[in-house]
């Protein structure tokens, strides 16, 4: 029997701190915790936007400002935050034109990869239970890791080489995480998942004429936001192999489909490599994880 939404137990006393939250994956992701009795934060840069979306679902869900492209509020985020279970790093950006965060790195690793690194980071001595980072189907669009120019210093900016980059450091962090939770004895757990493809906004920021069709696209190939959260759901809430990439697998290349183990690339599980991007990651974020339960928080020079 295919796994789905309809299988989460009961939520009521766990916490839960879900990035980008105020639309898309995140808000069905957030809706589903929330009508199981969980409490929920919805992390979102548009506190506007993700107060509406509270009001829409109903239950405990509070709203606080995250803004992941600026590191300055990533620690005032994490400063404010208690002890909660789960941190889902939901929120990303996809195939945009070249910008730099507020701290001058490459939008989409900056967001998608830096920003949830050092929230994580920073989180870690009061996460209870675990952390699910969403990756991509994405992550395998990308020859190599260019850990020498992570931020597009020195090569020419290619918007869906950079998100599969992103997304690609996703599926390392959280697989590295991993590795290093466990190594410290923690109990704390580190999953990598993908949603397949869904028909979200996520499609419609591109600042090109795809933005006309991407959505439509998104929506024939893949499958509707409800489902497309699932895999994230099931991390969140289910006792599951973290070292499985959980996912869709159906049409090949996993756009849709039930929640199943699915395909990663050899590049994905490159340990070293992994260690390395944590080292770079520490060095651009100032923020050194800490598996003994201190908070360490570097300046970046």
């Amino acid at each position: 029997m295919s796994w789905s939404a309809d299988h989460i137990g009961d939520q009521t006393g766990r916490r839960f701190i879900i990035t980008g939250a105020n639309g898309g994956l995140g808000s069905v992701t957030a809706k589903r915790l929330a009508d199981k009795g969980g409490a929920v934060v919805l992390a979102c840069r548009d506190v506007a936007k993700a107060e509406r979306v509270a009001g829409e679902i109903g239950g405990d869900v509070t709203v606080a400002r995250l803004d992941l492209a600026d590191l300055s509020s990533v620690r005032s985020f994490a400063a404010r935050q208690g002890e909660f279970d789960v941190l889902i790093n939901n929120a990303g950006l996809m195939n945009i034109p070249f910008r730099r965060t507020v701290d001058g790195f490459e939008m989409q690793f900056g967001v998608n990869h830096l920003g949830h690194f050092a929230l994580t980071g920073l989180l870690l001595d009061r996460i209870t239970d675990r952390v699910v980072t969403l990756s991509s189907i994405a992550h395998s669009q990308t020859p190599k890791l260019w850990i020498d120019d992570l931020d597009y210093r020195h090569r020419r900016y290619q918007r869906n080489l950079a998100y599969a980059q992103s997304k690609l450091a996703n599926l390392m962090f959280a697989r590295e995480l991993e590795r290093r939770l466990r190594d410290a004895g923690s109990s704390v757990r580190s999953y990598g998942v993908h949603p397949g493809v869904s028909g979200t906004d996520l499609f419609a920021r591109t600042e090109t004429v795809f933005d006309r069709v991407g959505v439509l696209g998104a929506s024939l190939v893949g499958h509707p936001p409800e489902k497309a959260a699932e895999s994230t759901l099931f991390a969140a809430t289910e006792t599951a192999d973290p070292d499985v990439f959980w996912g869709p697998t159906g049409l090949l290349i996993g756009s849709r489909g039930p929640v199943r183990p699915s395909r990663s690339t050899r590049l994905s599980r490159n340990s070293r490599l992994a260690a390395r991007l944590w080292t770079e990651s520490e060095t651009m974020t100032g923020v050194e994880f800490a598996f003994d339960g201190a908070v360490r928080d570097g300046v970046q020079s």
